[in-house]
């Protein structure tokens, strides 16, 4: 790998981790595979990790020398937006391209991304296919419904934007560095440790659509998402919708905003409560389950901030 390309790099890559060495190194150890490696630099953001995850890296920056270009950057504060914003700061290139520390992109997907941006000069970021790679048997009971929880993301065999009600996926997306100017992951949302809260990837896209810039899903750029066992329970689940509605109270700023969210929870209640009623198969109880567990996540944080929507 010249010397020029690791001072100029086409495309950064960005990969955030916490405390999953075991995995992250099955993807770095992956990426030597891909087509145009040698047009990227690789940037892994250790968010104060509590394994061996740095020797993990050094160990792989070693395996992969003159192959991948490699390097390691600590991030001490905690949270995924942070690790995020770090990994932005740190990286070259003028396309910036996110990958989770347990995800596996496909022989094509670094070139899929190139060639996309390329291609659709108006496209401020990107998206594609996020497989799972389930570590035991899919549960029965994780139905169609559930799939977007999990990162289960596919769209079809066509290039084309992304509908209004969906956007790429943090596991797999790209961004072209000019598109995020001014702009950052809000530190308040998004993973911190152990939390499952979220949304920090639906507000940096619904900032861009406020721009007036356009994302596209792009089919070849595919990743393998690990999903671990301890995932695949039904508490899991249930817990994952619960901090869904604890994002959406979180995002309400201001008077105007609570309103709306209340308005929405009620909605929510009545959407529920009126497909429950009517619905006798046990997966979807489940759904109706997480659906409450959803509005009590959002309700208990309202409260938190001085808001009582008597909806119980």
């Amino acid at each position: 790998m010249g010397t020029d390309m690791k001072m100029n790099p086409h495309i950064s890559i960005v990969i955030c981790t916490y405390s999953r060495a075991h995995l992250l190194a099955r993807t770095l150890m992956s990426l030597e595979k891909l087509l145009d490696i040698e047009k990227a630099e690789v940037i892994v953001v250790d968010n104060n990790s509590l394994d061996d995850t740095a020797e993990v890296v050094l160990a792989c920056v070693k395996k992969l020398r003159g192959q991948v270009n490699l390097r390691y950057v600590f991030e001490p504060r905690q949270g995924l937006s942070v690790a995020r914003n770090t990994g932005i700061d740190e990286a070259k290139a003028p396309i910036i391209a996110f990958l989770d520390d347990d995800a596996l992109p496909f022989i094509n997907w670094l070139s899929s991304v190139n060639h996309a941006f390329q291609k659709y000069p108006d496209a401020a970021a990107l998206g594609g296919i996020i497989t799972p790679d389930f570590a035991i048997a899919r549960p029965d009971w994780l139905i169609k419904d559930f799939e977007l929880k999990y990162t289960i993301v596919n769209l079809g065999d066509r290039e084309r934007t992304y509908p209004r009600s969906l956007y790429p996926f943090g596991a797999n997306m790209a961004f072209r560095r000019e598109a995020l100017q001014g702009i950052r992951f809000p530190e308040d949302l998004g993973r911190k440790g152990t939390s499952l809260l979220s949304g920090e990837e639906a507000w940096i896209f619904l900032q861009l659509r406020k721009k007036g810039l356009n994302l596209y899903y792009i089919p070849g750029m595919t990743v393998r998402h690990h999903i671990s066992e301890e995932r695949l329970t039904k508490g899991w689940i249930k817990r994952r919708y619960y901090y869904q509605g604890v994002t959406l109270a979180m995002e309400s700023k201001g008077f105007l905003s609570r309103l709306r969210i209340v308005s929405i929870i009620g909605l929510k209640v009545v959407y529920t409560a009126m497909h429950a009623r009517f619905t006798q198969s046990p997966n979807h109880e489940l759904l109706y389950e997480c659906r409450r567990e959803s509005i009590r996540g959002s309700i208990e944080t309202l409260r938190l901030h001085g808001v009582e929507p008597n909806y119980e």
